[in-house]
């Protein structure tokens, strides 16, 4: 190749990764635009917060909104703490049982689907995926009916009990990971007489730990910002996630307070960011590497 038509390559190269990062650039400020303005908006006076001649920063930096939302604590389940912070502390009551559990439950059994031969396997994979096909809004009606005649209605049960026999997404995710992880390895720890839930808790999990946190941190997430559900099961103020506890701010701070609803919000969404820069690493490695095949 001559010299002018590695200039000519490296120049297409410069002007494609040009355009690949202004598009990326120009997405990311669209995503962080709104966050921003939530963020600065918290900040504001009330005043300022709703008058209609808008700034973007703030004339003047104050917190009255956080003290708001930190003073409110009508319906709450422990004595004097904010209803915010209760709503936080029933959601990972919730939410964090089902999580674990659940992803034991799709792990093991995307490593009997993924590893272990036996009838019907491929069938009962395409029935388990096809449940995926199922709108959830369908079920609704019927599901609490069985909630409510078994009495599981006003209890965390039904937001906790189903999620713990795992999700038909996250075998399905798992799965493909474990498909990538030689047969031979398995062979190998069958022959010096390793059993199936062995080679599963001494093998197979820890070569998965970065797509099982990735389902995990997926799972967490998706319960954390569940509302339908508390919604439709829980009546019991002292028993609201931190959804409807938000839900209530907002009726509550509706046309009087703007800033302290924004700071409500930034308030809520601090515990999943954190959970993100901490578990960044490992949830790219996992999303990335799953479906790779030997």
């Amino acid at each position: 190749m001559t010299k002018k038509n590695k200039k000519k390559m490296n120049f297409k190269s410069f002007i494609g990764m040009f355009f690949v990062y202004l598009v990326l650039i120009v997405f990311t400020l669209w995503i962080l635009m709104p966050f921003s303005l939530v963020l600065l908006t918290s900040f504001k006076g009330i005043v300022e917060a709703n008058s209609l001649d808008f700034h973007w920063l703030p004339e003047k930096f104050t917190i009255q909104g956080y003290k708001k939302v930190l003073e409110y604590d009508m319906g709450t389940a422990y004595e004097g703490v904010p209803l915010i912070i209760s709503g936080f502390i029933n959601t990972l009551m919730i939410v964090i049982p089902p999580t674990l559990l659940g992803l034991f439950s799709s792990a093991i059994s995307a490593y009997a689907f993924a590893k272990l031969n036996f009838r019907f396997r491929n069938k009962m994979f395409a029935l388990l995926l096809a449940t995926m096909m199922i709108p959830g809004t369908i079920l609704l009606t019927p599901t609490f009916i069985i909630y409510n005649q078994i009495g599981w209605v006003n209890t965390p049960l039904p937001l906790m009990i189903p999620g713990m026999f795992g999700a038909a997404a996250c075998v399905f995710f798992m799965r493909q990971f474990y498909l990538g992880i030689p047969t031979e390895l398995i062979e190998a720890a069958t022959i010096d007489g390793m059993n199936y839930f062995s080679i599963f808790f001494k093998i197979m999990v820890p070569l998965s730990v970065p797509a099982l946190l990735a389902q995990a941190l997926l799972g967490f997430i998706g319960g954390y910002n569940d509302y339908l559900g508390p919604l439709i099961y829980l009546q019991d103020p002292e028993m609201y996630t931190l959804q409807i506890a938000m839900n209530q701010l907002k009726s509550y701070f509706a046309g009087k307070n703007v800033p302290a609803m924004m700071a409500a919000t930034v308030i809520s969404i601090i515990p999943t960011i954190v959970l993100y820069i901490i578990a960044q690493k490992r949830f790219v490695e996992g999303v990335a590497t799953s479906g790779m095949k030997s």
